[in-house]
């Protein structure tokens, strides 16, 4: 497939609230180091930060955990896209947070206003469009319900747009709309992954809630990054519809419903431009069970 023209509004739209966004985003995660740890480029960066808006994406999603020694996703952004255009829609995360060293320690309920007036402090920004909740471990977290009431009053203030949760529970979504509104849930998601986890997704579509996938490329990779997993179906379909393997991944996430966003992170201007292609890849139904199957 060609994907030199392509604009990430090919892959559709969704509303966060009363924010509209493309479907395909971008992950900022990925752009202070390299695989090996070493450092990112600084102008390289900033540069695919500048080509995503220029292909349509309208949806950054960031933290201010995301730094390594010399660099900080929050900067590249605010360096790169300050001043920032109304249709850019900035996602950020709080609860986990990072010392100098990058030990990680988790925030009480009166420390996230903390955390969202850094991320502020951070972007440039006199609010935040989105703010997730982090859950620790969703396995065995309990109640989020005191943290995501701090948000509340942080979103009340005005300091935040709107709310999601990130790495949650079917519980933790109930526990939060309790609460105030929540535009998205942002999981680990991808071809692979166990069915309470579809039924999740399904249940935040049915709810009008936003599903954003994070590692629905790199899989078991993680953090680290795609690794060699694909099975023969991901090859030969790849191969038959002449894209990479993490296109068709991709293509596959966005295939789950029209409330599923991509956030695809790169610090490689030309898998930025394959990433976005992907939003003109439409699979057939026998091609999507034929990925879906056991």
């Amino acid at each position: 497939m060609t994907s030199e023209t392509i604009d990430a509004a090919a892959a559709g739209t969704w509303r966060l609230g009363d924010l509209t966004v493309n479907r395909i985003g971008f992950g900022a995660m990925r752009l202070t180091h390299l695989a090996d740890g070493s450092p990112s480029d600084r102008d390289r960066v900033t540069g695919v930060l500048r080509k995503a808006v220029e292909l349509g994406v309208n949806h950054i999603d960031t933290a201010a955990f995301y730094f390594s020694p010399l660099r900080s996703a929050n900067e590249l952004v605010n360096r790169a896209l300050a001043p920032y255009g109304d249709e850019l829609v900035i996602t950020t995360k709080v609860g986990p947070g990072r010392d100098a060293d990058g030990n990680w320690w988790w925030a009480e309920p009166d420390q996230l206003r903390g955390q969202v007036e850094e991320n502020l402090r951070q972007l440039g920004r006199d609010h935040l469009d989105v703010v997730n909740l982090r859950v620790p471990r969703r396995e065995s977290t309990g109640s989020i319900a005191e943290h995501f009431g701090a948000l509340a009053e942080l979103r009340t203030a005005g300091l935040i747009r709107h709310l999601g949760i990130s790495n949650a529970r079917p519980d933790h979504l109930a526990q939060a709309r309790a609460i105030a509104p929540v535009v998205c849930v942002q999981n680990p998601y991808g071809i692979g992954s166990p069915a309470e986890d579809h039924a999740f997704l399904d249940a935040c579509g049915e709810q009008g809630v936003a599903f954003v996938p994070f590692f629905a490329i790199a899989g078991a990779g993680r953090e680290a990054g795609v690794v060699e997993t694909d099975g023969p179906r991901v090859l030969a379909l790849a191969a038959e519809h002449g894209v990479s393997t993490a296109q068709l991944r991709l293509a596959w996430t966005l295939s789950r419903g029209a409330h599923v966003l991509a956030i695809p992170g790169t610090g490689n201007p030309d898998h930025l431009v394959e990433n976005v292609a992907v939003g003109s890849l439409r699979l057939s139904p026998a091609e999507i069970a034929l990925l879906e199957a056991p």
